[in-house]
């Protein structure tokens, strides 16, 4: 084999590889339901013993149904997620669920979520939805839309997105997929101005181009987490 011939062939099987460790490996049983209280740490949740699984392991009467409260959130929404911390058999399986109820002009705030894509699913109302590119040499790109009952939107993974409820006098619900079993959620004011320990006034002043007062004051304030 001429030496070029087998430099490309080895360049192929090299990026052939690459590609199939950088994608998640699929299960290799039918499930591994999740042993929550295990002392194991591994990346995810390790096998419980097939044998005491049983059908429960794979429901939950979440009520989803049912219209939850959105009057005691300061952004005027209510998130119900099922996830495999409430749902054990979702372990390995790549996939979530979650239901939102938005108040008359409530929000889903600006966040992201690293481990995963989300589409989401209008049940009723109407809302306005987008999401940002990541930095690019033009700027970061919003992608935006105005959801009606019925319609569907996705929202990339990592990226930043939100959901706003335009209309001031009727309430919105959606259903969202996501596919992981576990895809961790950022909120973006709630992570630049909450944290613990919070971040230098220092350092945020100089990044939003404000005086340390008012990155003081916004520190200062209560920064609710609606776990989604």
């Amino acid at each position: 084999m001429a030496p070029s011939t087998y430099f490309l062939l080895a360049s192929l099987l090299a990026l052939a590889t690459s590609q199939a460790i950088a994608s998640d490996p699929g299960p290799l049983q039918d499930f591994c339901v999740a042993d929550i209280h295990s002392p194991v740490k591994v990346n995810g949740f390790v096998c419980k013993d097939p044998m005491a699984v049983n059908a429960d392991d794979f429901f939950k009467a979440a009520n989803l149904d049912k219209p939850r409260d959105t009057m005691k959130s300061k952004v005027g929404s209510n998130v119900t997620l099922i996830n495999v911390m409430q749902l054990p058999g979702l372990n390995t399986l790549g996939i979530s669920l979650a239901r939102i109820n938005y108040a008359p002009l409530g929000q889903n705030p600006p966040r992201t979520h690293p481990h995963a894509t989300e589409i989401l699913t209008v049940l009723e109302g109407t809302l306005y939805v987008g999401f940002v590119t990541s930095n690019t040499d033009n700027g970061n790109k919003l992608f935006a839309k105005v959801l009606n009952k019925g319609d569907v939107f996705v929202f990339p993974q990592g990226l930043i997105h939100f959901q706003f409820n335009p209309v001031h006098d009727k309430p919105a619900v959606a259903i969202a997929a996501l596919s992981s079993q576990n895809p961790g959620a950022i909120t973006i004011a709630n992570a630049v101005f909450g944290s613990k320990p919070p971040i230098s006034d220092d350092v945020l002043a100089k990044a939003f181009q404000v005086q340390k007062g008012t990155i003081d004051w916004l520190q200062a304030q209560f920064w609710e987490n609606n776990h989604y």
